[in-house]
């Protein structure tokens, strides 16, 4: 097992948006949760073999952001842009320097139908080089993250991180390290899917015997984080993020190392654990993740689990985690102070752990 540390004081968590297939906001995507409502879907014949999926009701960049400069925008592109700005209103309040401003963005591969579209258009096309020009934005797994910096001028680090499932809480470690260096002021970070496609036939033909035929969900999940005094109490605190790989197989044994080390990292005890999300994966890896968040944890029915409620949704699992432990924190006033930890696992191996202090 390896492991990636990092250390230091907690951080502000000042605001969140979401995008899910509950729809565009936060107030729907809790109420979805609380509600357990499922958004599974059936899709319309040829847009993927498994014939439903949670995608995001009516989700269209162009009618979300408008024409100018949309014509050739892939979807989860579309999604991180429109969450990022729904961000951006809910910290208007906060003082935000444009230029100590980080963005960073978890992904799995960018957008896999923009990648295979530009593939076989190299490839059809009379010349390799008769390619549709206005698709080499997006077909770059940095893409959607440069876009979203240019679109709302975000002028400071600007990262991108591909780690499947688990990239949304690599974002939230990277994040942490670009504040407590002191290379950024303020940092946005989350992770984004898409649904189409190319990514429903790629997950179709590399599903492992353990974990066939699921269904697929995508959405955007963002946060803003910073190390600066706020005028106001924070959302929640992020005390710990930690990683690791599961190089031998035994999913269990890394997973409850990797929680023992966040929670020591803070300073804190299992006992005082109030809430915790994993991620839902499936096989080996899912099973031991909730075995080790009930051996570790008295969390009771507070075990938030969205991937029965929203799908598949990879790179933005994680992301929607965290979304999900604080939209249902702040319905429950008993969460003020508490502890959660939200846990993620791919199947590459990778392991995450946060842990944060809810407001």
């Amino acid at each position: 097992m390896s492991n990636v540390d990092s250390a230091g004081s907690g951080l502000a968590i000042v605001g969140w948006a979401v995008t899910s297939p509950f729809g565009i906001g936060r107030s729907v995507f809790s109420e979805g949760l609380a509600a357990g409502r499922s958004t599974e879907r059936a899709i319309e014949q040829g847009q993927g073999p498994a014939g439903t999926a949670c995608l995001v009701p009516e989700f269209d960049s162009r009618a979300v952001l408008g024409k100018k400069g949309t014509r050739m925008m892939n979807r989860v592109t579309g999604m991180a842009v429109s969450t990022m700005g729904d961000l951006l209103r809910e910290v208007s309040g906060h003082r935000l320097d444009p230029d100590t401003t980080g963005l960073v963005l978890g992904t799995t591969v960018g957008s896999a139908q923009s990648t295979i579209d530009f593939t076989r258009g190299s490839l059809t096309g009379e010349r390799p080089f008769h390619v549709e020009p206005g698709l080499i934005p997006y077909a770059v797994m940095n893409g959607a993250a440069g876009q979203c910096a240019i679109w709302h001028g975000v002028k400071g680090p600007n990262a991108t991180l591909a780690a499947g499932r688990s990239a949304g809480l690599l974002a939230l470690n990277y994040a942490r390290r670009l504040l407590l260096t002191g290379r950024a002021g303020t940092v946005l970070c989350g992770a984004a899917e898409e649904y189409s496609v190319a990514r429903a036939w790629i997950s179709e033909r590399s599903a492992g015997n353990d974990a066939p035929g699921a269904v697929l969900g995508e959405g955007c999940a963002m946060f803003a984080l910073t190390a600066e005094p706020t005028d106001e109490p924070p959302l929640a605190t992020l005390l710990a993020v930690k990683a690791m790989t599961c190089s031998d197989g035994d999913w269990y044994a890394t997973i409850r190392r990797c929680i023992e080390q966040t929670v020591a990292a803070a300073g804190v005890q299992p006992c005082d654990v109030w809430m915790a999300s994993p991620s839902g994966a499936a096989g080996a890896a899912g099973q031991a993740e909730r075995a080790a968040l009930g051996d570790l944890f008295e969390v009771g029915d507070r075990l938030v689990s969205i991937t029965e409620l929203v799908g598949e949704t990879h790179a933005a699992s994680g992301a929607l985690q965290l979304a999900a432990v604080l939209g249902l924190a702040e319905r429950n006033p008993e969460s003020a102070q508490r502890l959660a930890v939200v846990t993620s696992t791919d199947e590459s191996g990778t392991v995450a752990v946060c842990l944060l202090r809810l407001s």
